[in-house]
């Protein structure tokens, strides 16, 4: 059974840092894609990162140069590290991956960013 659980979310200042876990179960992630999307109030959801199966990363245009996606083979586990925090960054963030021709999600973590 696949599970991806998010952790790492709160409350935050504009500037501050936060790091996001996703910790998966029934996968292998070095064998797959895993990606961060955010969903903001009203809004599409959006992509945030994404790690290949090889390693590579990409990011959406609004995070560059600010957050990092990351992961840990053996612990099954992908991380974002988000930097230089705005406002606009507030949003539930969810990890995704495709495993055995289906997607899964997380049930999300808040990230809000305030003063």
């Amino acid at each position: 059974q696949v599970q991806l659980v998010e952790s790492g979310g709160g409350l935050v200042q504009p500037g501050g840092s936060l790091r996001l876990s996703c910790a998966t179960s029934g996968i292998i992630i070095s064998s797959t894609y895993m990606g961060w999307y955010r969903q903001a109030p009203g809004k599409d959801r959006e992509l945030v990162a994404i790690i290949t199966s090889g390693g590579s990363k990409n990011y959406g245009d609004s995070v560059k140069g600010r957050f990092t996606a990351s992961r840990d083979n053996a612990k099954n586990t992908v991380y974002l590290q988000m930097n230089s925090l705005k406002p606009e960054d507030t949003a539930v963030y969810f990890c995704n991956t495709r495993w055995g021709q289906q997607n899964y999600w997380g049930q999300g973590t808040q990230v809000t960013v305030s003063s």
